[in-house]
């Protein structure tokens, strides 16, 4: 009986309390959300299944959780805690990313840089809510809607709130169909959501080949800091443009990044343990991070209405909130909006430069945020 009872209290059900439960709970809906909504299914599934995971009480000292010395779990969270896994995902993204509609079009790059206002007016009130400045620039960065480069940011400066953080990031992320349409209803007007883009210019070969050279010398030069994530990102694009390691390029954008992806989302899932997780810091960090995500869809909403006060040939102020990095939910969303102003609007190229230029944006500011706090 004495057996049966120590094992008894060494097991799940035994150990449980309320905040294990909670972040169930929050698992299996982040669960639901990706397979019967199809809500952003590569990023929330991995990441609920991971909650689901890490909220599993053990006991103590036998290498099982993620936060335990030479765990399995812990091994593959070397990955977020030192940035590599959002290095590989940017490589990978590189050689996604087509810019001949950012090129095509080079003034939508300032909705990009607009949209990222969100960033420094969180930056402002998390330090006005009394968190440390390593902090307040690691839940800023949820403002550039970018899971990634947030827990890079993170790992640099904050590496415990690397859970809230990523988290909040990526539901963000996978709710923009819900965040951003009411955003754009409220600040554009029927007729601005009606103005169609002219058709792009053909963007040639050679300009393909030079942007990434050119960029990563002119954005790495600027944010010395931001190297780890833009220049795999650059290099990823350099090996798809110019057609000579397609092979590479290949594995860049399928086999290497779908990797980083499975183990950054289900390890940043499991270090959402309750008794860890749970904290008044983590909803304030969410409170934030919605605020955060909210101002930078009006900023680039905003300012693409100021262009348009300068510009003979208007823009469609829509495009402005793809200026935010989450790609490409943020640039199907404002296509799908302009579809409801006029079936015959096509946003979607258009939206994508504003989107790719978000991506770059983001990560200029995770590396000048990180900047500021060395030493």
């Amino acid at each position: 009986m004495e057996l049966l009872f120590q094992f008894l209290s060494n097991t799940g059900y035994y150990l449980a309390d309320y905040r294990h439960v909670i972040m169930l709970i929050v698992g299996i809906v982040f669960v639901y959300l990706a397979i019967a909504k199809e809500y952003e299914p590569l990023l929330l599934l991995p990441i609920g299944f991971g909650i689901i995971v890490g909220n599993i009480p053990f006991f103590k000292g036998f290498g099982i959780g993620i936060y335990e010395a030479n765990s399995v779990l812990h091994y593959l969270y070397f990955g977020v805690t030192t940035g590599l896994y959002p290095s590989i995902v940017f490589l990978g993204l590189g050689a996604m990313t087509d810019f001949s509609s950012l090129l095509g079009n080079p003034k939508l790059m300032l909705l990009g840089a607009a949209a990222q206002m969100g960033i420094f007016f969180t930056l402002l009130s998390a330090l006005g809510l009394g968190f440390l400045p390593n902090e307040a620039s690691s839940i800023a960065i949820i403002g550039g809607a970018d899971g990634p480069t947030s827990i890079f940011l993170t790992a640099k400066l904050a590496p415990e709130l690397i859970g809230p953080i990523a988290i909040a990031a990526y539901s963000y992320m996978a709710l923009i169909p819900i965040i951003q349409p009411p955003i754009m209803k409220l600040i554009t007007t029927k007729e601005e959501r009606r103005i169609k883009m002219p058709e792009l210019r053909k963007v040639s070969k050679k300009e393909l080949l030079f942007f990434p050279v050119v960029g990563v010398v002119l954005c790495c030069f600027l944010a010395p800091a931001s190297i780890p994530l833009l220049g795999p990102f650059f290099f990823g694009n350099l090996m798809k443009e110019s057609g000579v390691v397609d092979r590479l390029a290949q594995t860049a954008r399928t086999a290497i990044v779908d990797t980083a992806t499975i183990f950054l989302g289900f390890t940043v899932g499991a270090s959402t343990q309750g008794d860890v997780f749970l904290n008044g810091r983590s909803v304030g960090i969410f409170a934030l991070g919605a605020v955060a995500f909210s101002i930078a869809t009006a900023s680039g909403l905003i300012f693409a209405k100021i262009m348009n006060l300068f510009l003979k040939n208007k823009i469609n102020p829509l495009l402005g909130a793809a200026g935010v990095s989450a790609v490409p939910g943020s640039a199907r969303e404002v296509h799908l909006m302009g579809l409801k102003s006029d079936p015959s609007n096509y946003l979607l190229m258009h939206a994508m430069a504003c989107n790719s230029s978000g991506v770059i944006g983001s990560a200029i500011c995770a590396g000048i945020l990180w900047s500021f706090n060395i030493g």
